[in-house]
């Protein structure tokens, strides 16, 4: 059974990422607008200032990852004097190449790997749900070694990349996920920073088909029922049954999207005891009825002409 951060990794299907060398010299600025996909980056020398719309500028140096799970838009410079120029986050390489800030000659006085995660799913919404605007991680080794990974296996082309990429990716976004479990959102990853409350998470996650109960979660987190209600509900930001109700909501629909399975079966999975009450509650989640999933229309069509 996993535990609640891999079942959530599960739900991401992160697919790849790349990473290109970003370099600098000199004066220099440079202006993103909006890509609203997950992005990172980690310096691997000197430094430069990063400025997120909506966040507080700050510096990053030799060591630091910065993770944006939605990239709004953004500045970085390493003169906060010189105008910015205007690049296009769409129009980036992503073949390894490398960024040229400033100066196009001689030795950089910043050098960083940057890039993008791939999902096989188009919303993140899932990933900014857990993380805060701004992930900025200090001298962590083991991201340092992952990202370098991604960067060679974005440079060379060689038997097993894509599986390669999937399996970084992966490793990235969960040591991201461990160190901001203490300075999150209220959400999943601040829930599993408490003990008390990580136990009744990885209950809810890896046993999801039981009928639970506020009193049996609170059993489990070995907190009285009032106490675990309150701690819970501030810690994760919702009260514990609608937490419930919306992973199983968020386990139905990837069911729904393979396709394998009937609705019958999916409500199953997810602990319904009748089909009739999963399908009120994912319309109630979803906003449409569970048999109207593209992928499940069209696995019940192919069944049907079986």
């Amino acid at each position: 059974m996993r535990d609640p951060l891999s079942e959530v990794i599960h739900l991401l299907h992160p697919r790849a990422a790349f990473a290109n060398v970003i370099s600098g010299r000199g004066a220099w600025a440079v202006r993103y607008p909006r890509y609203g996909r997950p992005s990172y980056c980690i310096v691997l020398d000197g430094g430069c200032r990063l400025a997120v719309d909506g966040q507080a500028p700050f510096d990053i140096a030799a060591g630091d990852f910065v993770l944006l799970p939605a990239t709004p838009a953004f500045t970085l410079c390493s003169d906060e004097t010189v105008p910015p120029v205007l690049r296009d986050p769409d129009a980036l390489p992503s073949d390894g190449s490398e960024i040229r800030y400033g100066d196009a000659d001689g030795a950089a006085d910043m050098r960083a790997l940057g890039g993008a995660f791939l999902f096989d799913r188009d919303d993140p919404a899932l990933l900014v749900s857990l993380l805060p605007a701004v992930v900025h991680v200090r001298g962590s080794s083991r991201l340092s070694q992952l990202v370098a990974m991604v960067a060679e296996e974005t440079r060379v082309l060689r038997p097993g990349r894509e599986s390669a990429l999937a399996r970084l990716v992966e490793l990235l976004l969960i040591e991201a996920m461990r160190s901001t479990t203490h300075n999150a959102p209220p959400g999943l990853l601040k829930g599993l920073g408490d003990e008390r409350l990580a136990r009744a998470l990885t209950v809810m996650h890896t046993q999801i088909e039981r009928p639970w109960t506020v009193a049996a979660l609170a059993d489990a987190a070995a907190l009285s029922r009032s106490v675990f209600f309150e701690r819970f509900t501030r810690t994760v930001g919702v009260a514990p049954m609608a937490y419930l109700l919306a992973w199983r909501m968020e386990v139905a629909k990837h069911l729904l999207r393979q396709g394998d399975l009937s609705v019958a079966a999916i409500a199953e999975r997810v602990g319904y005891g009748a089909a009739s009450a999963f399908g009120a509650a994912f319309r109630r989640h979803v906003g449409a009825s569970p048999r109207r999933h593209p992928r499940m229309q069209a696995a019940e069509l192919e069944r049907s002409r079986k």
